[in-house]
């Protein structure tokens, strides 16, 4: 019996290995879809450098959250013997990949807000930074009960903040980050209020909206971490969140395709903290308010002289996900047909804290990268596009 139950314990343990490395895999590919995103969204003359910094990002997000941020979440490193690393078939490991493909996702976000503008080299190191010490702080705190924050919310409001797939610890932690650099930045030179640069192109934009879409399925139904926790109520929020975001930007955005293939983004964005909560049709409404939300304010955005934000990353992820983590506390309520655990109170207080963290980490660490080396390309730089003048190539070559 002894043997049997052995058994059975190795086959859980390899699937839940396998079921998080599917995860890892699925939210990896959702850098594509980043990168593409804002490819499309950008001139022509800085496609490139849109491509290159989301994988040069992760590359550094990579070594920054495997050095120092991983142990500042959860207080544990990888430098032991490989032999040790193996336990539960490198379960840890896995989850680490895991993990730090939501890390990574935060410089993703940033880097569509100052898009055409932005220094190259200082924006990976400060990507670096935020990986290796802001967004980890604020992970540890919410994800892994560091400093007792989460007990306090619990005794003193009845329970913790509830986040269960990153609306604020991921999302409005990366939009709320950008929103400090895009206003270091300023305005990219020649855009007038009111009137926007054109996209470059839209079946590239739309091709990175439905890989993000696609691999959210990863992101927030394997959020679980194993097997025995995973639920097709995750899934079916995400649809329908998904859905509502899409069918509102389409209202609202009065046909505009980058408002329809922003607005699945929204609603995702806002549906990840509740998922595991909300009854489908509160979804639908999460969604929905969120894909609405984004189209208003990013329209408003563009008549703004101080924030340039390209993609509306501070939209899309910064607001969107603070309404995602408060929507968990009105949405998941018993009252409205979710599961119940959860408190408004605790979900305010916890989505301003995100607010807070990001602030204050970006004005730190982009206050201090700036110091060393400008943020901003230099006027003739940004007039030639990033792309000849950091790559030295453009996107396509004419040559016959």
């Amino acid at each position: 019996m002894n043997n049997i139950s052995d058994a059975i314990g190795v086959i859980a343990q390899s699937a839940d290995t396998l079921f998080i490395l599917l995860g890892a895999i699925m939210v990896l590919a959702m850098h594509a879809g980043f990168a593409f995103l804002e490819m499309g969204t950008v001139r022509h003359k800085n496609q490139v450098n849109a491509l290159v910094k989301i994988l040069t990002d992760f590359a550094f997000s990579a070594m920054a959250y495997f050095i120092i941020g991983y142990q500042i979440a959860y207080g544990s490193h990888f430098f032991v013997s490989a032999e040790s690393l193996t336990t539960n078939n490198g379960y840890q490991l896995v989850k680490f990949f895991f993990l730090l493909t939501f890390a990574a996702a935060i410089p993703a976000i940033v880097s569509g807000g100052i898009a055409e503008r932005g220094s190259f080299r200082p924006f990976l190191l400060a990507s670096a930074l935020i990986v290796a010490f802001v967004y980890p702080l604020f992970e540890g705190i919410m994800w892994n009960g560091n400093f007792g924050f989460q007990a306090w919310l619990e005794s003193r409001f009845g329970a913790q903040f509830h986040d269960f797939a990153g609306s604020v610890v991921v999302h409005a932690m990366g939009g709320w980050l950008a929103l400090v650099a895009i206003y270091l930045l300023g305005a990219r030179r020649g855009r007038k209020p009111g009137i926007a640069f054109a996209p470059s192109n839209i079946p590239f934009l739309a091709l990175g909206s439905w890989v993000l879409i696609v691999g959210w399925f990863g992101f927030n139904v394997m959020s679980a971490q194993t097997l025995d926790g995973i639920s097709g109520l995750v899934a079916v929020n995400s649809l329908m969140a998904m859905v509502g975001g899409t069918i509102v930007a389409l209202v609202v955005g009065k046909n505009d395709p980058g408002f329809i293939h922003n607005g699945p983004l929204a609603g995702l964005v806002a549906v990840c903290a509740g998922s595991d909560l909300m009854h489908p049709v509160g979804a639908f409404v999460v969604g929905g308010i969120a894909g609405g939300l984004f189209v208003l304010v990013y329209t408003k955005l563009q008549r703004s002289t101080k924030i340039d934000d390209v993609l509306g990353v501070w939209p899309l992820h910064g607001l969107c996900g603070v309404w995602g983590g408060i929507a968990a506390g009105i949405f998941g309520q018993q009252a409205l047909g979710g599961l119940g655990g959860v408190s408004f109170i605790s979900q305010l207080i916890g989505s301003i804290a995100g607010v807070v963290v990001a602030i204050v980490g970006g004005i730190i660490v982009y206050g201090l990268v700036n110091k060393i080396s400008s943020l901003r390309l230099s006027q003739e730089d940004e007039f030639i596009g990033a792309d000849l003048a950091i790559h030295k190539i453009g996107s396509t070559n004419s040559d016959k």
